[in-house]
């Protein structure tokens, strides 16, 4: 799928700043007369199980499946059923998120976009950041989206939910 304006591969989970990220994504490659290339990046629970001898290839397929599943409801809840209003490739591929987006992202005209994620010190301690790795590694630009607004809503209301506090509005309508 090539177009005059490049492509614009984007990395999507299915969490909220991939979906942020994804939106993002679609309005650059309006912008640019782009191709728009959605990314899901799976790993086989466990890491890499069927190398050392685990299950073979059926519940990889069936992994494979989960994650095109996972993919396509991504897809579903950014944009409905209309879709992104724009030619769209769907890319599914086993491996580490940051080496597969920069893998598919391997053209200079390309732009990468991913979502920013957390900021926290714990999380990064916990958890490595797919955009520094493709900040760090990429031939393309790469547009790191930051959460939106919502988010933190979002997070303030489900933590609340699941220590069951009592939720009010006035803590969501504060500015911080």
């Amino acid at each position: 799928m090539s177009r005059p304006g490049g492509r614009v591969v984007v990395g999507v989970s299915g969490s909220l700043g991939s979906l942020t990220a994804l939106h993002r994504a679609a309005g650059e490659a309006r912008a640019r007369n782009a191709a728009l290339c959605a990314v899901l990046a799976w790993e086989p629970p466990g890491g890499n199980i069927p190398h050392r001898g685990g299950p073979g290839p059926t519940s990889t397929a069936a992994w494979r499946g989960m994650a095109v599943d996972r993919l396509t409801e991504a897809l579903d809840d950014a944009f409905g059923s209309a879709g992104p209003g724009m030619p769209m490739e769907r890319i599914v591929v086993c491996g580490k998120p940051g080496a597969v987006l920069v893998a598919v992202a391997d053209r200079a005209d390309d732009l990468l976009v991913v979502g920013a994620g957390p900021r926290g010190r714990l999380h990064r301690a916990m958890w490595p950041s797919v955009g520094r790795y493709c900040l760090a590694r990429s031939c393309c630009p790469v547009l790191a989206v930051p959460p939106s607004p919502l988010h933190r809503t979002l997070h303030t209301v489900h933590r609340r939910n699941a220590w069951n506090l009592p939720l009010t509005t006035q803590g969501l309508t504060e500015s911080r």
